[in-house]
């Protein structure tokens, strides 16, 4: 998927890059898979901000996509690639034998007409689901189950990809795109090869508008706030009072950890921090 930069007749222009949308063999999306969904603006139920800077943007259709591949051992041929609007990766229309129509994630090498299956003996090629035990070591994978049956909750943004390392009785382990090493279940189903659009990477918004087109407000900094607003806040001057970096609640930004010990270091392997490190 080729980036296309454009003539610098202005300053935005000038650093602005999108695709050129040439890997998309259809435009209109399939009636019959997508619902409206209502923008909260990053309000929950009670309409308290619960994510700041987010509002506006264009419209948009939600594709249903299906992560769990549970319709095992039917052949279902690729239709269409398709945009989505919701995710930064490709979508695929597949269609069964029996008439029944799905959308997956677009992975690497899946073209329009190719046959595409899931289920424990199916074949070890890009687009085929399986569980991690018919799932060879070293192959990469992506849609990646958590717990068996729910779908696929890891590796599915553009580009990414997650690699099978071991096997060790009813756990494997994966090493993720982050560098991460985990334990998941064998049972747990994947799907083979990359997610496609590998190039999304290397798009350039260019100008505010387009990030208010996305639904992205301007991220306003703590220091340019009161201090009533925010720890930072206040002062005379650029100055944060010697405070160190944190949240307007209060919690460090930098190094502080959110992740349960309890729940998910039997679960770590080794830590992405410490693979970066040794690097």
């Amino acid at each position: 998927m080729p980036i296309k930069t454009f003539k610098p007749y202005t300053q935005s222009r000038r650093k602005m890059s999108v695709s050129n949308f040439s890997d998309i063999t259809k435009t209109d999306p399939e009636k019959s898979l997508i619902k409206i969904i209502k923008k909260k603006g990053g309000r929950n139920n009670t309409g308290q901000v619960m994510v700041r800077f987010r509002g506006g943007g264009h419209k948009r259709f939600y594709r249903i996509i299906d992560f769990k591949r549970n319709k095992h051992d039917v052949l279902a041929e690729v239709v269409s690639i398709e945009y989505d609007p919701n995710r930064s990766s490709r979508i695929a229309l597949i269609r069964y034998k029996d008439g029944e129509k799905r959308y997956i994630i677009h992975p690497v090498g899946v073209n329009v007409g190719d046959f595409l299956i899931s289920g424990p003996d199916a074949e070890i090629k890009p687009g085929n689901s399986l569980p991690f035990t018919k799932i060879p070591v070293g192959t990469f994978v992506h849609n990646l189950e958590l717990v068996p049956g729910k779908g696929g909750q890891l590796v599915r943004s553009a580009g990414t990809a997650a690699q099978l390392l071991a096997k060790e009785d009813d756990y494997v382990r994966v090493r993720m795109p982050s560098g991460e090493i985990r334990l998941i279940r064998a049972n747990c189903y994947a799907t083979i090869g990359q997610v496609g659009n590998l190039d999304h990477e290397n798009i350039t918004l260019g100008s505010a508008g387009r990030s208010r087109h996305i639904g992205k407000k301007p991220h306003v900094r703590g220091t340019a706030m009161n201090s009533v607003d925010h720890p930072h806040g206040g002062g005379r001057g650029k100055s944060k009072g010697n405070n160190q970096p944190r949240s307007p609640w209060n919690q460090p930004a930098k190094g502080f950890k959110t992740r349960s010990k309890k729940n998910w270091d039997w679960v770590i392997v080794s830590h992405r921090n410490i693979v970066r490190r040794n690097k």
